[in-house]
């Protein structure tokens, strides 16, 4: 694995030409990959089960804020894991790790289709133990939605200009989360989770470890 700027500006991660193309990706990437995933599984609900317009958007919004949880605990105690070992540390790297180190790298601003594959993969086992039965599909559609509104919205803090007041809110969040040392701004499509649980901003007690 190599972490050497390429000519076109990007780290090269490996000396592969094979494997290093699977690391940058097109922002419609996403788009086509979980798209046509999500209606399927929106189509499974609604053939099974029919449920009414009121249990549809109560389960979306439930959805919605697991997802935000989600979003927070994998960024802090995944993506940003205090890796020991050296492999440990190669594939935080690789996950999360490059683009700490170059953030501005257009086609490294939204999830790989297999890292993201194997993510929802076990996300949805995990789901599949606690949501019942008949709301499984619509839940499962619903948080992929808000993941690629999440993959999206990432991509714009860092690629657009934001003009709206969310917008550059939610550019300005992010962008100090990577431009500070201190162990703060996990959140990237809201800050919701940060405020619950106290890294918004720097704690004395963390400032002094």
């Amino acid at each position: 694995m190599s972490s050497k700027k390429s000519d076109k500006s990007s780290i090269r991660l490996f000396e592969s030409d094979i494997l290093e193309s699977f690391t940058h990706v097109h922002p419609i990437t996403p788009l086509l990959l979980w798209a046509p995933i999500i209606l399927l599984l929106f189509y499974k609900s609604h053939i099974q089960f029919q449920h009414n317009a009121l249990t549809n958007i109560l389960v979306f919004i439930i959805a919605g804020l697991v997802w935000t949880l989600t979003e927070y605990v994998l960024h802090r105690y995944a993506f940003h894991y205090p890796a020991k070992s050296e492999w440990g540390k190669k594939i935080i790297y690789l996950f999360h790790g490059i683009h700490h180190d170059d953030p501005d790298d257009a086609t490294r601003l939204v999830m790989p289709p297999l890292p993201g594959l194997l993510i929802m993969f076990m996300i949805s086992n995990i789901f599949r133990l606690i949501v019942p039965v008949e709301y499984f599909f619509l839940f499962m559609g619903s948080f992929i939605c808000f993941y690629l509104c999440y993959d999206y919205i990432h991509y714009a803090t860092h690629h657009f200009r934001m003009s709206s007041k969310v917008g550059r809110y939610l550019k300005s969040y992010h962008l100090k989360h990577h431009y500070t040392k201190d162990p703060v701004k996990y959140g990237v499509s809201n800050p919701l989770w940060d405020y619950v649980f106290g890294t918004v901003e720097m704690k004395e007690n963390l400032a002094k470890k």
